[in-house]
């Protein structure tokens, strides 16, 4: 087997479990521990996946700060952006996670009909400020300034208030085994907490978030009605995503 071969199959294994084992790679392809453990090592040199002990799991993406994060990929946000718009109707209550690719959905919100908006981010409500048709409700707590979102208890006890009937959920990774993941305990809590108050809800997702896993679980993919992602198609095969039952909306 051709060294390409083995590397995509261990991606192919990666991405159905979760994980890479090597012992157990090597045994079912009858190749030398080693030969894997090779391969591995250079698949994590090239950035495809994060080499641990014994295997390989998933790369972990990085969190750069809010204000950094405004310049990463943001042709592929206008499109999301966009996606978003096409979904909301007139007189719904809609909730706006925090994050630059909600920003670019709070800028292209429509501005023909009227409707409300909830966000625990004020960097979101501030986009806002202009918008002719648009209430704003901001739920208010703890300020978590990497992702400039309030969380903690009482953010928790204004959202349990709410009943949105979309909720735009943005995260740093989402994985067929692992699910939409962040980097902030108490933030996905938050994010958790939206999603269960919520009639729906549809993640943003630009094409490095996807086939990654982050160190705080909020949902799993099957837990959502919907993944909106710009490119992540062209690349990244989307079946697996598809058979736990989200619909993928192609922005």
């Amino acid at each position: 087997m051709l060294t390409t071969q083995r590397k995509s199959l261990i991606l192919d294994i990666l991405r159905r479990d979760g994980q890479v084992i090597a012992k157990r790679v090597a045994e079912d392809l009858s190749l030398s521990e080693d030969t894997i453990r090779r391969d591995l090592r250079e698949m994590a040199a090239d950035g495809l996946l994060k080499r641990v002990h014994g295997g390989a799991t998933p790369l972990v993406p990085e969190l750069p700060d809010f204000t950094a994060r405004k310049t990463v990929s943001s042709e592929a946000k206008l499109r999301l952006g966009a996606k978003a718009r096409s979904l909301v109707q007139p007189g719904q209550l809609i909730f706006l996670d925090g994050g630059t690719t909600t920003a670019e959905v709070a800028r292209q919100l429509p501005r023909e009909f009227a409707f409300t908006v909830a966000t625990h981010s004020p960097t979101i409500a501030a986009e806002l400020e202009h918008h002719p048709t648009a209430a704003v409700i901001l739920v208010g707590g703890t300020l978590y300034k990497h992702s400039m979102v309030a969380t903690g208890a009482v953010a928790m006890g204004m959202i349990s208030q709410l009943r949105p009937d979309i909720f735009f959920l943005g995260v740093t990774a989402a994985h067929p085994v692992h699910g939409l993941s962040t980097g902030d305990f108490e933030e996905a809590a938050i994010k958790r907490h939206v999603a269960n108050c919520s009639a729906e809800t549809y993640v943003l997702l630009t094409e490095e978030k996807l086939d990654r896993v982050s160190s705080c679980h909020v949902l799993p993919i099957s837990g959502v009605s919907g993944l909106i992602v710009a490119g992540g198609s062209e690349t990244t095969d989307m079946k697996p995503y598809r058979d736990l039952n989200a619909a993928i909306l192609e922005a």
